[in-house]
């Protein structure tokens, strides 16, 4: 008898999951049918420049007259920009005509929310959009994306409330013949009081301090959630040939952490789901678009959508610079944080200069102009 009722309870309880499960696949679903009151969708590019209602496709009778723009050295162009209204930044895509080492970390994409005289978002438009060393490479992720390896997608929610602008760029020193956009976005969304704020940081160690870990995100003051960042290594082969230099461990220091970390990871590859070394994969959340053996160069992504990172005082990311076995070295370390904060700006440094963004990236893999 007590085994009958034991069967019994374990069936009913497998029930009560698999109804739990068809009830929240249900509700995920119901978001797609479900009209939000008082928001509607914009789109800007260059066939309509400030999202307007009514003012698309104007030029040469709405054939086709105006898809891009050209893009010399020097130029600023603000790809959208919101005054006076709440929303949420749903989709950003760039198809760059030109995409040497040069263009991805010379041109530069920046994003301010609410009127903040500072960028949330400042990073080499390549870096930004997960792809490292001045290289393209087909992916996708669950942020970010390039179908062929040609163009730039995320699909990183960013909510502002009074406004928001998007620029980008060239600081590449080079002219670029044009460049082709879209920024997908709503007005009118209501945000609730517990709402942050997107942010990405880039940074570059050449060559990183020995014995001292690579900052991946910089201490961070507020409350808020580090999504992940693109990490991307130059080995020095000539100091310590193709050895393996992934043996580092990545640290999150959390809430007043100073000494010790309260998350600490046990090796590199393995902090992107992979082990025992690392070669080219895309995943969900983590991989490796660029693992080059030839000329020995690497580039990953994390992403912590499933295993959030919360932080309410602080936070700063960090990578050791260690070989195998354990051994301490000195390499070419770059990354792109990004993360949410309570607030529109971060107090972190400006971004570096063109000439330390671009530089030691174009020893070989240049990529050819596109034609039409």
């Amino acid at each position: 008898m007590t085994h009958t009722r034991a069967i019994k309870s374990m069936i009913l309880a497998v029930f009560a999951a698999l109804s739990l499960i068809t009830m929240q696949a249900r509700a995920a679903d119901s978001d797609l049918f479900l009209m939000p009151e008082g928001v509607h969708t914009r789109w800007a590019s260059p066939e309509n420049w400030a999202g307007e209602k009514g003012k698309g496709a104007q030029e040469k009778a709405g054939r086709k007259g105006s898809p891009n723009f050209p893009f010399p050295a020097g130029r600023q162009q603000v790809l959208a920009e919101v005054k006076g209204r709440s929303g949420t930044v749903r989709r950003i895509w760039i198809g760059m005509r030109t995409r040497t080492p040069e263009m991805l970390r010379g041109v530069k994409i920046e994003m301010f929310w609410d009127g903040a005289p500072q960028p949330a978002v400042s990073a080499p438009v390549g870096d930004f959009f997960c792809q490292g060393l001045g290289r393209m490479a087909a992916f996708e992720n669950e942020c970010f994306s390039s179908p062929e390896g040609r163009t730039f997608n995320s699909t990183v929610p960013m909510p502002f409330r009074t406004g928001m602008k998007i620029v980008l760029a060239n600081e590449s020193g080079k002219d670029m013949p044009d460049v082709f956009y879209d920024v997908d976005y709503t007005v009118g969304d209501r945000h609730p009081d517990n709402m942050l704020y997107f942010h990405a940081h880039w940074r570059r160690e050449n060559p990183t301090t020995l014995a001292k870990d690579f900052e991946i995100l910089p201490k961070v003051k507020g409350r808020g959630r580090y999504l992940g960042a693109v990490i991307s290594v130059i080995p020095d082969t000539a100091r310590y040939g193709k050895t393996w230099w992934g043996e580092g461990e990545v640290k999150a220091y959390l809430d007043g952490d100073t000494t010790h970390p309260t998350l600490a990871g046990t090796g590199t590859e393995d902090y992107v789901g992979s082990g025992f070394y690392i070669g080219k994969y895309a995943c969900r959340y983590f991989g490796c678009p660029i693992a080059d053996d030839e000329q020995y160069r690497f580039s990953f992504y994390r992403l912590h959508v499933p295993d959030p990172v919360w932080f309410h005082e602080d936070c700063r990311v960090t990578i050791q610079q260690i070989g195998y076995p354990k051994v301490e070295r000195q390499d070419d370390w770059a990354a792109c944080a990004w993360f949410y904060l309570d607030t529109p700006t971060n107090g972190l440094p400006p971004l570096a200069p063109a000439a330390q963004r671009m530089g030691g990236l174009a020893d070989k893999p240049i990529v050819k102009q596109d034609q039409e």
